[in-house]
This record gives structure tokens, sequence and C-alpha cells, in this order.
């Protein structure tokens, strides 16, 4: 009997896919499960894909390369999607399609699967991930090809085969988690004039339930990777999560936009990356504050195209690597502090600091010991608009 390795996340679309593949398609599934956050049960998972008929299943810890090698790039570029969204999905799903890959060339399997649906933008950051790294092998998506039509329907199903899920008809969401952000998706959420319930969100509190006092805390970045939160040294991954905590405490991180799917239809999505966005506004902060004029109004530009390129599954792309190079090759200056204010919802840079800043007191200031130049303005001003004389005539 032939195998296929399904990348499994435990929720009711994949645990139901681990038994339609099976009965359908006369194949023995392998589990693999991509531990980047999501998942902090791991005996609870390996335990419902093993109800659901799966012969093995992989759970592997990849928070450490999550966070060194798409987290950081990503940090690096200053990546959102549309202005907004920090691509926590996005950013796990070529991680997941790397790994899918090597569990499927181990175990010799022919086939790999996904719990994708056929409007969504994860097909493609998997499909073409592996298509990139494995050509050969086939790949069956279930979402795209059963007979279900609702998630109630899949809820009925996983309870005749005796499958166990925690997802109801009364709670309907669909739920993507890792430590750079949260996708909530499904039920009321689908009608863009209903305001998010309280219950939809996982790791922020609502505005009006924070602590009524601001916080303060202080990161510290060596070569652009943050290392210290409020002066105490900490991993990667852990700086992250105890970030999330504190962050979503004060209701920062949460995200609701109409967004733009790659298949190009409009999507209403509601996100929550506290983490992600008070990291990405301090990153920014001090690079403005360390690199010049050109280099930041240039970056931009490139910032969007990146996250275009990691949204629209191209992680693995020639553009995208150049990109990574070219963000990475200023992240020596960008070593320094940065002071965000915490307050209901708002996390807001209020100081920072750098032996590498080019910022100049006594040149920007209008007070005792300011050194600029006045005078020297009129040639300035005289070059600067010579161009454009007469023009308006």
């Amino acid at each position: 009997m032939k195998k296929v390795v399904l990348a499994y996340s435990g929720g009711l679309d994949t645990s139901c896919a681990v038994k339609w593949l099976k009965q359908e398609h006369g194949l023995q599934v392998i589990c693999f499960c991509a531990f980047i956050g999501e998942v902090k049960d791991k005996t609870k998972l390996v335990k419902r894909a093993e109800a659901a008929g799966a012969i093995k299943t992989y759970v592997v810890d990849l928070k450490g390369e999550f966070a060194r090698d798409f987290i950081m790039p990503a940090l690096w570029a200053h990546a959102r999607y549309e202005g907004k969204y920090p691509l926590a999905t996005a950013l796990g799903r070529p991680l997941i399609a790397k790994h899918l890959v090597k569990v499927a060339q181990k175990e010799g399997a022919a086939y790999v699967a996904h719990g994708c649906t056929g409007k969504g933008n994860d097909q493609v950051r998997l499909e073409v991930g592996v298509r990139t790294l494995d050509p050969k092998l086939k790949i069956i998506a279930p979402l795209r090809d059963w007979e279900f039509k609702t998630r109630e329907e899949e809820i009925e199903y996983a309870k005749k085969h005796g499958i166990p899920i925690e997802v109801t008809k009364a709670s309907p969401y669909s739920i993507d988690k890792n430590i750079w952000g949260i996708a909530i998706e499904a039920g009321i959420l689908e009608n863009p004039m209903k305001e998010p319930p309280e219950d939809a969100y996982v790791m922020t509190k609502a505005c009006d339930k924070t602590p009524k006092k601001p916080r303060y805390i202080e990161i510290a970045f060596e070569e652009g990777v943050p290392v210290r939160l409020n002066g105490k040294t900490l991993p990667l991954v852990d700086l992250i999560e105890e970030l999330n905590e504190i962050a979503g405490e004060y209701g920062v991180g949460r995200f609701d936009m109409i967004e733009n799917r790659l298949v190009g239809i409009k999507s209403r999505e509601v996100y929550e990356a506290p983490a992600a966005d008070v990291l990405l506004k301090a990153h920014e902060e001090l690079e403005g504050f360390v690199m010049d004029r050109e280099f930041i109004h240039y970056k931009r530009l490139l910032s969007e195209k990146y996250a275009e390129l990691t949204y629209f599954g191209l992680w693995f792309s020639p553009l995208k690597k150049a990109l990574d190079a070219f963000f990475a090759s200023n992240q020596d200056r960008v070593t320094g502090k940065v002071r965000i204010k915490l307050d209901r919802g708002h996390a807001i840079c209020v100081g920072r600091t750098s032996k590498h800043a080019l910022y100049k007191e006594k040149l920007a200031t209008y007070s005792k010991g300011d050194i600029f130049d006045r005078k020297a303005s009129v040639g300035f001003m005289k070059i600067w608009g010579l161009p454009y004389e007469g023009m308006g005539e």
C-alpha cells in the first residue's frame, strides 16, 4: 500500500482528511505536524491522528528554525501584507513544505497532502514549496476533492468515525496559530459588518479589559536581532512568546481587514499578532534611527514586494532570496534599544538609542547649543528649486 504524508494540524479539516485519504485513496497515512506554536499537547495530537487512522505521526519542534530562518528575515524586511498583516501563517507554510518533503523522502512516500481549501492562499504556499523542492511528489488536496460543502458536514463526519475534535457547530472558528500570530476565520467573521466577538480572540484582551495604566517595555537589538526584553537576555523564541503575553495583555496586535487573496477574491480576515506588531514597530524605529533617508524610503517599496512574495507562496524564489540579502546587508548597524509604551491596544515608540544613530541633537535642536548653519540654507533653497522656476506660470 502506498504512503501519503499529510501536513497535519490536529484541527477539524486535517483530522477528517486522515480518514478520507485512507477510505477514498487506499493510502497509508503518515501525519506530519510542524510544532511552531500552535499545538501545546503533543500526546493529544498524536492520539487524535491515530484515532483518525494514521499509521505514524511526526511532531517536530521547529520553533527555533521558524524564528531564526523565517521570522527574522521577515522582520528585517518589515513585511506586512497590504500594510497590515504580519504574515504569521504565510511564514509558517514554506517551513512546513520544506519538512513535509523531508518526511516524504524519508518514508518513501509517493504522495503528500494538505488540508487547505480551494479558495485559500495556503494551498499555493504549500504546493509551490513542495514542487520547488521535490517535483516528483504527487499532491492531494482533500478539501478540493471531497464531498463536504460545510464545516457542519465535516463535524458530523468526524463524529460518525469517532474522531475527537474540539470545534462545535456553535463555535465554528478556524484557527491557525504559531508564535508569530494567529489567523481566525469562519463563522460570524465572514460577515464584514459584524464586529468579531470576544470569544474569537485567543492572544489579546479587549481594550476595555486591559490595565488602566500604560506599561513601558524596552527591547534591545544586536545587529537587527532582538536579544533582550526589559534588560533580560532571552533566546529569540522565548522573547517572542513572552512579548506575546505582555503585549496581548494590553490588547496590542489585533487586525481586522478586508484582504485581497491570491486566488482573486476578497476575504474578511481577523488576526492577532502582539509580539509581531511590537517587534516590527521597534525594529523599524531603530533602523530609521541609524540609516539614511534614501535607504529608508527605497526600502519601503521593497518591503511591500517582499510581503507579496511571501503571501503569494514564493518564499523559495530567486527574487525573494535576493531581497533577503539586501535587507540583511545593513543589520550590523541596527544595534540599540527601543522603548515602547503599551496602552489599550496601542504600541507606541517613545524612545530609542543607538551607538550608530544618525540623529544629532545639536543639529536638530531649536534651543541653546544649535550648531546648524542657517545661512547655508539660502544656497540649498536656490539649487533645489532651480528646475521648477517659472513652471507654474
